[in-house]
């Protein structure tokens, strides 16, 4: 397949097309910004495009003969939690999407993320009960789990207009190596207890956006929203006990396993409809 990937010069952005291109199909990347000594720039089956995709024509202009789209160009955290990253975003993500359906390109991955939730960036994490899945309600109170909730309402909107469409929200989480899963910055349990103390392994971030674009056409229609984290925690504390602890007012779902690896989040639908499981790389 021949995939276009935004954001291809990221932190995400970067191990996806590693990934993508290891598989063994053709990457157009693009990004506002050029990133000198990538190794991947040097692949004959990867083409570069320094584009601004708030710019509708433009973005157009890219995905022509493009098979899928990962799209993962976007601000990655709140900065001054004023205008420019909910707006620049939200134009982003409507662009990619119009663009492919405007050209018939009827698989497309978005990077989502687990802050649709009022979890790391927020005032105060709140949740309404674990393991949290898709069903959970999405309340964010900062601009950038705002864009990210927008996006996916976008994505809604696309399929209705355009039903022979495809697209996956991947809500990613903390998106690391296996070997700083555990960094030091996360001991602070009290502080990145709104991220639940988890991860996503990078490796297998990058196959959950492959196999959202690459998965059979009859295993899912329309818009689907998937939450991508390690079953495990990034800590060494039992998650039951950091839950009565922290949240010990979260109702717990019935029939989730008592377990200590067990973890906040419920990936099935992941495993269900991509056949994505994680997997912690080295």
């Amino acid at each position: 397949m021949k995939i276009a990937i935004t954001g291809c010069n990221g932190l995400v952005g970067k191990r996806v097309v590693l990934w993508v291109l290891k598989e063994g199909h053709t990457v157009v990347g693009a990004d506002h910004v050029v990133v000198q000594g990538i190794d991947f720039y040097n692949n004959p089956a990867f083409s570069f495009h320094q584009v601004d995709l708030r710019d509708f024509d433009t973005t157009l202009k890219l995905f022509e003969g493009c098979d899928a789209v990962i799209q993962l160009a976007a601000f990655a955290q709140p900065m001054d939690y004023k205008a420019k990253v909910h707006n620049d975003n939200v134009v982003i993500s409507w662009n990619v999407m119009r663009a492919a359906a405007e050209l018939g390109i009827d698989r497309v991955a978005l990077a989502s993320s687990v802050n649709v939730l009022r979890g790391f960036f927020s005032t105060e994490p709140i949740f309404h009960y674990f393991p949290i899945d898709e069903v959970h309600p999405c309340e964010p109170d900062e601009p950038y789990g705002l864009s990210k909730l927008i996006a996916e309402m976008q994505a809604d909107t696309i399929v209705r207009r355009y039903p022979s469409m495809r697209v996956a929200s991947i809500r990613i989480h903390c998106f690391v190596s296996t070997r700083m899963a555990r960094a030091p910055d996360r001991k602070d349990y009290f502080r990145v207890r709104g991220d639940l103390w988890g991860y996503v392994q990078m490796d297998s971030a990058a196959d959950a956006f492959l196999r959202a674009v690459t998965v059979e056409k009859g295993r899912w229609t329309g818009h689907e929203s998937f939450f991508i984290a390690a079953p495990r925690l990034a800590v060494d504390e039992d998650w039951l006990e950091l839950k009565e602890k922290y949240f010990p007012d979260v109702p717990m779902k019935p029939g989730w396993v008592e377990s200590g690896t067990k973890g906040f989040y419920d990936c099935s639908k992941a495993e269900r409809l991509l056949g994505w499981v994680h997997t912690d790389y080295t």
